[in-house]
Formats: structure tokens, C-alpha cells, sequence
């Protein structure tokens, strides 16, 4: 009827599905406090059936809106504030619902060689130079404390009031985990660009080299939306993917 949103875990086992679904439920009656933004509350959570329903949020994905709604900075203040109370929380608190990734940037950089492969034909010629580059450079120095992420803050999970464009909610906390704070900017950088990521940095207290690896995560998650976006015919993921490849690797 348009108010409620039910979501089924795609885990096959059983006992891992039950575990999936009790954990989220239980981190959103937690982000109700947490957060800055509204996120989804649960009205109902069948563990045992692998499902959780809450009401929907107002708002469209900021994924669906044009590019020049989509890059404005006008949201970056939200963000920042928004960013500053989840990378600032307890994360011994937060342990017990949530895994700490530890993936080195070497790693990250290795399935993105793999996925440019995927879709290397998709590329507009006058950018692969740029992108061969940063493949085959170095990755930056990974000196950072870990903190409590979205780890997925695409323009899909950012929903925004279609009139205002100003935040309406973040969606789809399955993939939250203690890691590097780097990686929530690091998507927004890729789907929303460098003037809303720097508008953001400018409220938030960064630290050392957060910016650098925050393209670093762009440039790598880039590619990964492409292959998205061509093999599931969702082909916005693609095109807006593809559109990011002039701010993510300029000439």
C-alpha cells in the first residue's frame, strides 16, 4: 500500500539469515538514537523467517535525481553533521551488532583491476589513459583510526525531498561496519562529486590523508556500479557511474 517496505535477507542458511535480520533490526532501534537523520524504524522483524518491514521514509533516492541536483553542495552541512555523530560512535557499543572489515587498500585496488576488466569496453576511450594510471600507482597510506560506517553511502541509499533536495533519510544499513571513515566519503565522492565531498570535509574534523583515500574508495567503487549496472539491465547505476569518470579521474 505504499507505506510499508519488506526486505528478505538473500542468505541461504538459515541460521545465518536469522542472525542478518536480528542484527539489523537491532542496530536500527539503535541509529534511532545515533543518528542525524531519520533511518528506518522496524514495525516488525521475523528472524526466523528472514524478513524485516518498517514504513517508508520520504524522500527519493538522490540517485534518481539529475546530475546537477545530485552534485549540488547544498546538502553537504546535513552530511557533515550526519557523518560526524555515526564516525563518532562508541564503537565498543556498536561491535556486537556490526564486523570490523580490515581489507587493505592493495586488496581493494586488486578487485578493481578485475572489474575495470569487466567493463573496459563500456569506458569512453578519452578517459582509460587516466584510469591505467591510478591501476597500476601506488595506493595511499592507510593511517587512520577505525570508526562505526554506513559503508554503502551511494546516492541510492540518500534520499532526499524532491522539492528542496535536502535530506529526507539514509536507507539500507545491511552492510555497516567498524571500518576505515574514509570509505562514506569515498561513495559520495563517486556519485555526487568533489564539491559536495569538500563542502562536507569543510564541517567534519578529518584526519590525516582522509580526503586522499576518499578518492582512492571513489575511483575503486566506480567500476564496481558499472559491472552492476550492465549485468542487472539497472542501467542508471551504469550511466551515472560512467558520467562520475570526468571528476573521478581528470585528465
Amino acid at each position: 500500500n505504499d507505506e510499508l517496505i519488506v526486505r528478505f535477507a538473500a542468505e541461504p542458511d538459515h541460521e545465518r539469515r536469522a542472525e542478518i535480520v536480528r542484527r539489523e533490526a537491532q542496530l536500527l532501534d539503535v541509529l534511532r538514537e545515533l543518528s542525524s537523520l531519520p533511518v528506518p524504524e522496524p514495525v516488525l522483524a521475523s528472524p526466523d523467517d528472514g524478513f524485516l518491514a518498517y514504513h517508508k521514509l520520504p524522500g527519493v533516492p538522490r540517485a534518481s535525481l539529475p546530475e546537477p541536483q545530485r552534485v549540488g553542495p547544498h546538502f553537504a552541512a546535513t552530511l557533515a553533521e550526519f557523518l560526524t555523530r555515526l564516525h563518532s560512535a562508541p564503537v565498543r557499543q556498536l561491535r556486537r551488532l556490526v564486523d570490523v572489515e580490515l581489507e587493505p587498500l592493495e586488496q581493494w585496488l586488486g578487485y578493481t583491476r578485475s572489474d575495470y576488466l569487466k567493463v573496459v569496453g563500456s569506458i569512453p576511450p578519452a578517459v582509460r589513459r587516466p584510469i591505467e594510471s591510478f591501476l597500476a600507482a601506488a595506493v595511499p597510506e592507510a593511517n587512520f583510526a577505525r570508526a562505526f560506517c554506513h559503508n554503502d553511502l551511494g546516492a541510492e541509499h540518500v534520499l532526499a525531498d524532491s522539492d528542496s533536495r535536502e535530506c529526507t533519510g539514509i536507507l539500507d544499513w545491511t552492510d555497516a561496519a567498524i571500518t576505515d571513515p574514509a570509505r562514506d566519503f569515498g561513495r559520495l565522492y563517486r556519485d555526487c562529486g568533489p564539491t559536495v565531498v569538500d563542502a562536507a570535509l569543510a564541517g567534519y574534523d578529518a584526519g590525516p590523508g582522509l580526503r586522499e583515500r576518499a578518492i582512492f574508495y571513489g575511483r575503486c567503487a566506480v567500476f564496481e556500479d558499472i559491472a552492476h549496472g550492465l549485468e542487472t539491465g539497472k542501467r542508471v547505476y551504469a550511466e551515472n557511474a560512467i558520467a562520475a569518470l570526468g571528476w573521478l579521474f581528470p585528465g
